[in-house]
């Protein structure tokens, strides 16, 4: 892959990435009843719909950034037990494959989207 295709290739997960947890913070922050439904499902107490909510955007942040790799490698672990989490919690509870599959979707967009990142980080040391 080329430098270009690479940059394109971040850009487009990240921004796909970040908005997909935004919209999904959104939905903890105010409480929506679906993922009220989630949690009493999966045995979760409610509070920790806002805690989520709020380290979401705070990784959205940091994968937004460029400054501070180290927040941002954190923001990549974090999001990866997260999504870890959400599967297994899915797969627990006999929950639909759609449940399952989503967080794991979401996993592999993660993960190239810190290869492409490394790559780019490669490239401006070389």
């Amino acid at each position: 892959m080329s430098a270009k295709s690479i940059k394109i290739t971040y850009w487009v997960l990240l921004i796909l990435f970040c908005l997909f947890h935004v919209m999904d913070a959104i939905g903890g922050l105010t409480k929506a009843q679906a993922g009220i439904d989630a949690m009493n499902a999966m045995g979760y107490p409610i509070y920790l719909m806002q805690f989520l909510a709020v380290l979401k955007l705070l990784g959205v942040a940091a994968l937004i950034q460029n400054k501070f790799k180290t927040i941002k490698e954190w923001a990549f672990a974090g999001f990866s037990f997260t999504l870890i989490g959400a599967a297994v919690s899915h797969a627990c509870v006999n929950d639909q494959v759609l449940f399952i599959v989503m967080p794991i979707v979401f996993l592999i967009i993660l993960f190239a989207l810190y290869y492409c990142w490394r790559r780019m980080d490669q490239a401006q040391l070389a």
